[in-house]
C-alpha cells in the first residue's frame, strides 16, 4: 500500500498533484481550510464545483503545500 496522497474525486485512485484548499463561510470561519486533493485529469473540475460556491480559497502543488510551515487540514 502506497503512502501517496490519492485524488478525492469519487472513484479515483490516481496520486495527488494538487491540494485545492477551501471553506464552507457559512459553518467554517474566516481562516480554516479543508482540503480536496487532486490529480491533474480532476483539478479543474474539483476547482470549479468548489468554485460556482465561493467555496474554492487556494490551488496549490500538492509539494509546495506539504513543504509550507501552516499546512494543516481541518
Amino acid at each position: 500500500m502506497s503512502d501517496t496522497p490519492i485524488c478525492s474525486a469519487k472513484g479515483c485512485r490516481v496520486d495527488a498533484v494538487w491540494v485545492l484548499a477551501w471553506n464552507n463561510p457559512k459553518i467554517h470561519t474566516p481562516e480554516r481550510r479543508k482540503t480536496w486533493l487532486a490529480c491533474e485529469e480532476h483539478r479543474e473540475r474539483l476547482s470549479q464545483f468548489l468554485g460556482v460556491r465561493g467555496f474554492l480559497k487556494d490551488v496549490v502543488l500538492l509539494k509546495e503545500w506539504e513543504e509550507a510551515p501552516s499546512a494543516t487540514d481541518g
